[in-house]
């Protein structure tokens, strides 16, 4: 059902960059004789997904959506690739991206929102989005640097988990930010997102950013326990059609039984460091920089990675020293305010450069529409504590509707 979906639908939404028909099946026919045999790898065993064309894929191009890359092929398996592989799910395609991870666009051109198919489904995980959005897959993996998980999911009305810093290893995955990179799931529900990072997560010997911290998912938990902000300031930003959505969804949450106490926390400070990523991103790709490779990515225009790398290259030394000391005490302002709660409830955009910097943990799920496009409701936990934000994510999945509104095509 998935490869016809895949095949139907995959040309109007530009999702997809290869199609793994001949792997997929393999690795159906493996799950369908080992369950039949009474070897039952869990809930994801036999479930077909997709992956971010920038995580290795032994003897699949792996493309990472860019014109120099495009018959790239490297010799092993990301280590994510290679633990849902050990959880029995099927890898049905490799997704679109934004070039280099910037974007929907990629070599093969934009890629589209199954809402509307006019539109770009934002990125760079816009293939993994807008393909598990229209049920082209049951679920897919994405990374986030800045954005590339929370905003393609707003914008297709999926769940988005961009987990903590450290959680998960990005060996065999291409690096944009050494220190900011991070991959996570896209999915169709909460509870798909908690399984997926359940199969992922932890230690592999080879990444050696990521921790052993446990990961604790107690979906029937109580939330009276747990200590919930809200950014209610940043809600109250919005304007007509966009206001009803949120004043509805935080109405929801409450009758869900959250219990939310307004609380402050500014993303200035956050906004003032993002040069950081773009000064890593240009030291990650300088090579093609300097032989001149850049100029064959479709995106050109002043705030594209080719025109963003080279000027990269004029960040004074001092500078970025000094961004990354004050970085440092971003990342304790937060560790102490932490401290104090569990959950914080956010706009998707409220707090999305500092969380990134610091690493923090992000759930985004639909919350409504507006002209015909979701909108998003953002959950934030403390470092290492996904579980939280999940738990707080679920509920409000239970008490609403949205998830189970499906974009129609064809």
């Amino acid at each position: 059902m998935y490869l016809e979906r895949l095949k139907k639908h995959a040309p109007t939404l530009n999702c997809v960059i290869t199609l793994t028909e001949d792997l997929a099946l393999e690795q159906a026919a493996d799950a369908d004789r080992e369950i039949r045999r009474g070897k039952y790898r869990g809930a994801l065993h036999g479930i077909p997904w997709g992956a971010k064309d920038l995580l290795a894929t032994k003897g699949i191009p792996t493309t990472w959506g860019a014109e120099p890359f495009r018959k790239q092929v490297i010799g092993y398996d990301a280590t994510v690739v290679e633990r849902l592989r050990h959880a029995g799910a099927v890898l049905a395609a490799k997704l679109s991206m934004g070039a280099l991870a910037q974007g929907g666009l990629w070599f093969g051109g934009m890629t589209k929102t199954p809402w509307k198919t006019d539109q770009s489904s934002s990125g760079s995980s816009a293939g993994p989005a807008a393909a598990t959005a229209a049920g082209l897959v049951g679920f897919a993996i994405g990374t986030e640097t800045l954005g590339s998980i929370v905003s393609p999911s707003i914008r297709c009305g999926v769940v988005g988990l961009r987990p903590t810093y450290g959680r998960v290893s990005r060996y065999g995955a291409m690096g944009l930010s050494w220190t900011m990179d991070k991959i996570g799931p896209i999915c169709r529900g909460v509870q798909d997102c908690a399984l997926v990072l359940d199969a992922i997560h932890g230690p592999d010997g080879r990444d050696r950013s990521v921790t052993a911290d446990p990961l604790h998912w107690e979906p029937r938990k109580p939330l009276a326990g747990l200590r919930i902000g809200v950014l209610q300031k940043a809600f109250e930003r919005f304007k007509d059609a966009e206001m009803k959505v949120y004043e509805r969804a935080l109405e929801d949450l409450r009758k869900a039984g959250v219990r939310m106490k307004p609380v402050e926390l500014s993303d200035e400070d956050g906004q003032r460091l993002r040069f950081l990523l773009v000064a890593e991103a240009a030291a990650a790709f300088d090579d093609i920089t300097r032989d001149g490779r850049v100029a064959e990515l479709k995106g050109q225009a002043a705030n594209d990675w080719p025109n963003t790398f080279r000027a990269s290259r004029l960040i004074p030394a001092v500078e970025y020293i000094r961004a990354q000391r004050a970085r440092t005490l971003l990342i304790q302002k937060m560790e102490k305010f932490f401290a104090n709660w569990d959950v914080i409830v956010t706009p998707p955009y409220g707090l999305l450069t500092t969380t990134n910097l610091t690493g923090h943990p992000q759930v985004v799920v639909p919350c409504g529409f507006v002209d015909g496009m979701p909108r998003g409701l953002s959950f934030i936990g403390g470092l290492y504590d996904e579980g939280a934000p999940l738990r707080v994510a679920l509920a409000y999945e239970q008490a609403t509707e949205w998830h189970t509104k499906h974009p129609r095509l064809g």
